[in-house]
């Protein structure tokens, strides 16, 4: 491979040019990610994919995790901007509608459950103090943005239960999404009759533990 397509990186300078070299980085990383897990992913296969040095990557993020942090935040902030269309009008249904919409709304998006089922075991284990700084204040506004909205949607649930409830939904995503979405060989056991409960319909299953999870924080009130 030679270093023409490295060099014609380097010449960006205007902030324009910069998002559109980021873009194209984040671009090979979720199809990388469509292709294998994010622990399988390095930073040189991502270079490989982009057709960049490993010098030329880091010019626009520092580490592998910081392509995934920024990848999981613009997928994060992209469901939240079009979550409302999921969700049913406010104060038209019960909690149990909202919490199932949300769900399903989730399970369409497997890019961000991946990045989220990777977040506490394999992107935050290998970062620096700042990086981990700068992620988790963006991610913190962008989680307070879904809780306004699941507190304008799930009457009356506080403000704040509507934070614990917006972080229950990042945990119990994390935790289900490897479950439902197992190994082949683990796949193709689960198709033994016997072993039919130990399938997870990722939907049906985050739906029924966030409603008990509402209704716990709404009877707390």
């Amino acid at each position: 491979m030679t270093d023409e397509r490295p060099t014609d990186f380097q010449r960006a300078r205007s902030a324009e040019q910069r998002e559109i070299r980021k873009q194209t980085i984040l671009d090979a990383a979720t199809e990388l990610l469509a292709e294998m897990p994010v622990r399988e992913i390095s930073l040189r296969e991502l270079s490989r994919r982009v057709g960049l040095s490993k010098t030329n990557v880091v010019r626009y993020f520092e580490t592998r995790e910081a392509v995934f942090f920024e990848l999981l935040n613009r997928s994060l902030a992209q469901w939240i901007e079009q979550l409302p269309a999921d969700l049913p009008p406010a104060g038209t249904v019960g909690p149990e509608a909202v919490t199932d919409a949300i769900a399903r709304s989730l399970a369409r998006r497997s890019l961000l459950c991946e990045l989220l089922s990777s977040l506490g075991s394999e992107l935050e284990r290998n970062i620096s103090t700042e990086s981990a700084r700068e992620f988790k204040i963006a991610h913190g506004r962008l989680l307070s943005e879904l809780a306004e909205l699941l507190a304008q949607h799930i009457a009356p649930l506080p403000r704040p239960a509507a934070r614990e409830l917006v972080s229950l939904t990042v945990v119990y995503t994390a935790g289900l999404w490897p479950f439902a979405y197992p190994s082949e060989a683990v796949a193709e056991a689960q198709r033994d009759p016997e072993l039919a409960d130990t399938r997870v319909d990722f939907a049906e299953r985050l739906g029924r533990t966030l409603h008990i999870a509402a209704a716990g924080l709404l009877s707390l009130r």
